[in-house]
């Protein structure tokens, strides 16, 4: 009987160090002391914070999160019930990174003679994004039903109206021209809102093939520059070493074209406005989509950023939804049309914002063929 055979599973286990069992895990572990100090830190919360095993087992857990946060009060409830409990969607913060990320945190005692406590972080981020755009792209889907059955009904007494209007503007007095040519202004403004409703009901195969993104976004700069975004400076950060989109260009440079209009509208009263185009091979992403058997991998990211004001708190969650719009006169379908695109694409999108810095975020897959890294994460919906 050979030394595998031979050996039990109970044995294999035991001569696993349970510090190689703990670094192996993806999820940020960290264990402190009854003092709250930190002993210990696995690779994953190495790199969730940004600071080495060394650095952060010289600070206490309180300088580590931000003065306030549940996480603290989480702690000292497991510490002194030893029964191990969890908080689930808590903002964890902390002086290592700038943006808050939301996770869930499980706390647990080490032992009951002692207040250890070790807690793993769960982050939620990347999954609530992705559920969002999905229930985005079932909005858009309800759009598109009611455009296909009201689009035709609507435009057909349009028309007449915007007939009329026209005649009456060269029969009536010169003090009623301004209200006949207003009937049929806003008749057109009308017309032309049914157009871009129409274009979610358009589910024609599109010709893609692959494309170097780099190439569609100094197109898309070169575009704003001397259009909607003149005046704005433009910076870059690219990975050159990115691999090709399966896509079609004249959509993805509608979709980046769009981005950067809002952002430059959003940077109109900003002193030193500027917009960042950045892109990077993230592997990790993948997720499951209706019809298709196997997961697709997201790696390559594409991010528009910009330092405006930022989105309002209370209608990022449903930003991408349609009709929803912080313009005074917008119709609130242009980053639902970005989603739309970016879902043909296979891809999804997502928000970050806060006062001096937005960021769209698109995911996209890789060409067939291309290179692609082992994935590490897998968010399923």
């Amino acid at each position: 009987m050979s030394a595998i055979e031979a050996a039990s599973p109970s044995s294999m286990i035991e001569s696993v160090p349970s510090t190689a069992v703990l670094q192996a895990l993806p999820q940020p572990i960290i264990v402190c002391a009854e003092d709250r100090q930190i002993t210990f830190v696995n690779y994953a919360a190495e790199a969730f914070f940004g600071a080495s095993l060394s650095v952060l087992t010289r600070q206490r857990l309180d300088d580590l999160i931000a003065f306030g946060s549940p996480i603290i009060g989480l702690v000292e409830t497991v510490a002194a019930r030893r029964a191990p409990m969890t908080e689930y969607r808590v903002r964890v913060g902390s002086s290592r990174f700038g943006d808050e990320r939301i996770a869930d945190v499980f706390a647990s005692p080490l032992s009951d003679n002692d207040g250890r406590v070790a807690l793993l972080i769960q982050e939620r981020t990347m999954a609530d994004k992705i559920d969002r755009q999905m229930v985005s792209r079932g909005a858009a889907r309800s759009v598109t039903g009611l455009a296909s059955m009201l689009a035709h009904e609507i435009k057909n007494p349009l028309s007449g109206i915007r007939g009329a209007a026209q005649l009456l503007e060269q029969t009536v007095s010169s003090d009623e021209i301004p209200l006949a040519r207003l009937i049929r202004e806003e008749t057109d403004r009308i017309v032309h809102l049914i157009d871009r409703v129409e274009v979610f009901g358009d589910e024609r195969p599109m010709e893609r093939e692959p494309i170097n993104i780099h190439v569609v976004l100094d197109r898309v700069k070169l575009l704003a520059r001397n259009g909607v975004a003149r005046g704005i400076a433009f910076s870059e950060e690219y990975d050159p070493s990115l691999p090709p989109v399966f896509g079609n260009r004249d959509q993805l440079i509608q979709v980046f074209l769009n981005l950067v209009k809002n952002a430059s509208e959003a940077l109109e009263r900003t002193q030193k406005p500027e917009i960042k185009f950045s892109t990077a091979f993230r592997p990790g992403i993948r997720i499951a989509v209706m019809g298709v058997s196997e997961r697709i991998s997201l790696p390559l990211e594409i991010v528009i950023e910009d330092n405006g004001p930022g989105v309002p708190p209370d209608i990022l969650p449903f930003l991408f939804d349609p009709f929803v719009t912080t313009k005074t006169n917008g119709s609130g379908l242009g980053l639902a049309l970005v989603a739309k695109i970016v879902g043909d694409h296979g891809g999804v999108i997502d928000c970050e914002s806060r006062p001096g810095r937005t960021k769209f975020r698109i995911l996209l897959p890789v060409a067939s063929g291309a290179f692609q890294a082992p994935i590490e994460e897998e968010v399923a919906k």
